[in-house]
């Protein structure tokens, strides 16, 4: 026997026309295969049907979401991110209102897995790898646009303005020079 509380889960799905045979079965069923091999509770289904991701309120997942601020449910699982955030700062902005109230959130075709203090650690190690190579790409690109990183003939070669690479092939400012090797 286990002393661990079953979480409680609100699924939810959505779907952007009635008529064009979209079906929020589809997303529901696997919400409900995940959350039965995970042990949750389905406290209950949220759908919006016929709703546009890019409206302002959704009510299904407006009610979910109070529910949520309630402290009602433990975790939110929905199919795809684009089934649930109207924007990325809707996502980014709904997300800190879960973790604020200590909801974790899961989205299942995206492998997203905040529900555990050990997958919201890999989460956050990714995105420190992504900023960071963003960050490298940004300085990389200024060092080109800036002419930082060019081919030089030699008979140039600007004075103290960084380290030359062989033979007068390149002039690289240092902070550049990460690029080349």
């Amino acid at each position: 026997m286990t002393n661990e509380k079953q979480l409680r889960v609100a699924l939810y799905a959505r779907v952007s026309t009635r008529d064009k045979g979209q079906n929020p079965e589809l997303q529901l069923s696997e919400l409900r295969d995940y959350a039965k091999a995970r042990g949750w509770q389905v406290i209950g289904q949220f759908v919006d049907v016929g709703v546009s991701g890019s409206k302002d309120s959704r009510p299904k997942l407006d009610g979910m979401m109070r529910l949520a601020k309630a402290r009602k449910l433990d975790v939110i699982a929905v199919w795809k991110l684009d089934r649930f955030g109207r924007s990325l700062r809707h996502l980014v902005d709904a997300l800190a209102e879960l973790e604020a109230v200590g909801v974790a959130f899961v989205s299942l075709r995206d492998n997203l897995d905040l529900s555990t203090p050990s997958r919201r650690a890999l989460i956050i190690l990714q995105a420190s790898i992504i900023a960071a190579a963003a960050y490298y790409v940004l300085i990389g690109l200024s060092c080109v646009l800036r002419g930082k990183i060019y081919p030089s003939t030699g008979t140039m070669p600007a004075p103290n303005a960084g380290l030359t690479i062989g033979r007068g092939a390149a002039t690289i400012e240092p902070r550049c020079a990460f690029f080349l090797s």
